[in-house]
Parts: C-alpha cells; structure tokens; sequence
C-alpha cells in the first residue's frame, strides 16, 4: 500500500467536520490484476428528501516538493486514471483532488492551472492544513 500524504488526516478530519462519513481508508479500487489506492471514500448521509446521499473518493495531495508544475503532473495523471477507472467500478462516486490553500493560490490560480481546470473538469477540495477545514468545494 501507498504512503499517506503527509495532509492526510488533516483532509480526513475537515471532511468529518463538514459532514461527511468516511467509509473508505484507503479506498481500493481493483481493476483487472491491479489495486489502485486511493486515499479515502466517503459518503454524505441524505439530509432532506430531495437530495440524494452522495459518495465521493478523494485523492490527497500536499504540493509541497521542489516544483509546483511537477506536483500538478504528478497529481493530474493520478487524478485522471484514477476517474477513468472509477467511471467503470463506480460510477455513482465522484473523484475529487483535495489541495492544500497555498496550492490552490499558487499554480491552480496561474494560466497553466486555471487551463488544466477547465479542460479536465477538475474536481477539487481547496483546504486549510492549519484549521483542518474545507475552504472551497470546486465541482
């Protein structure tokens, strides 16, 4: 299995404070002879008769090595196989990439980042690593 982010259970414990059940650490997501992992599940309990429950998995990532551009590469083919094959195992469950604020305010908010955005419909969780909460929800 995968080493944890290091903003791990900071993400975890934001989503719990914003309602949210995990029912997943890791998520696995096995396809064909491969186990993919990625870093939670969880589910929104239904709240009023006309919302639905939904079931999101998230993956995590910190932003914090030697290039933004580099975490974004990284991040975004990850984020990408992973909604590709989720599509396929679950399609009632949306992949969001949770992102730390200074990630968010950095090279998200940059031409390069706002483009990558747009074109993949990139679903993100801006959050706060020091107050553990969700800032932003971007669908």
């Amino acid at each position: 299995m995968p080493q944890r982010d290091v903003f791990h259970d900071v993400v975890k414990n934001a989503l719990i404070k914003d309602g949210w059940t995990i029912t997943h650490d890791p998520f696995i997501l096995p396809f064909g002879v491969h186990n993919l992992y990625i870093d939670l599940g969880a589910e929104r309990a239904i709240v009023a008769a006309e919302k639905d429950g939904r079931k999101i998995a998230v993956e995590i990532k910190s932003f914090i090595g030697r290039s933004e551009v580099d975490d974004l590469e990284n991040a975004l083919g990850q984020y990408i196989l992973y909604r590709s094959l989720l599509q396929r195992r679950e399609p009632g469950r949306t992949l969001y990439l949770a992102v730390p604020m200074s990630a968010y305010d950095g090279v998200f908010s940059t031409p390069i980042g706002r483009v990558v955005i747009e074109d993949e419909h990139l679903k993100l969780i801006v959050f706060d690593p020091t107050e553990e909460v969700i800032q932003q929800w971007i669908h």
